[in-house]
C-alpha cells in the first residue's frame, strides 16, 4: 500500500528548498562554526574623499600632539640630567677647594676661588 500520489512529491521538494535557502547550505569540510563567507565587493570599503581628508587631518593633529609631548618629555629629562651634572660639578669643586684649604691658607684659597670664577665668566 505504498502508493504515492503525484501531488505529495512537489510539497516535499518545496519545503526542502526553503530550508536550504534559510541555512545557506552546510559547509563541505564540516567546519560549521566558522562564519559564512560573503561575496567579494571591492567598492564596499571605500570612503569619500572628504571623509578621508578629515581622517588625515585628525591623524596629523594626533601625530603633532604626540611629537609635542615627546619633546616636552625629552626637555624635562635633559633638565634633570643637567641638574645632576651641575650638582656633581659643584661637589667636585667644593672638595677640590677643601683639599686646597688643608695645604694653603684660607685667604689664599678664597682669592683663587674668586679668580677662577672671574676667568670662568670671561670664557663663557
Amino acid at each position: 500500500m505504498s502508493v504515492e500520489t503525484p501531488s505529495s512529491e512537489p510539497l516535499m521538494a518545496s519545503t526542502s528548498s526553503s530550508v536550504q535557502a534559510q541555512k545557506h547550505g552546510l559547509r563541505v569540510n564540516g567546519k560549521n562554526w566558522h562564519a559564512p563567507k560573503k561575496a567579494f565587493r571591492p567598492t564596499s570599503g571605500q570612503t569619500s574623499y572628504a571623509k578621508r581628508k578629515e581622517m588625515d587631518q585628525l591623524k596629523q593633529a594626533t601625530k603633532a600632539r604626540e611629537q609635542e609631548m615627546r619633546e616636552e618629555k625629552e626637555q624635562e629629562r635633559n633638565r634633570r640630567i643637567q641638574a645632576i651634572k651641575d650638582r656633581r660639578k659643584a661637589k667636585e669643586e667644593k672638595e677640590r677647594y677643601e683639599k686646597m684649604a688643608e695645604k694653603m691658607h684660607k685667604k689664599l684659597v678664597e682669592r683663587r676661588r674668586r679668580r677662577e670664577k672671574r676667568n670662568k665668566l670671561l670664557k663663557s
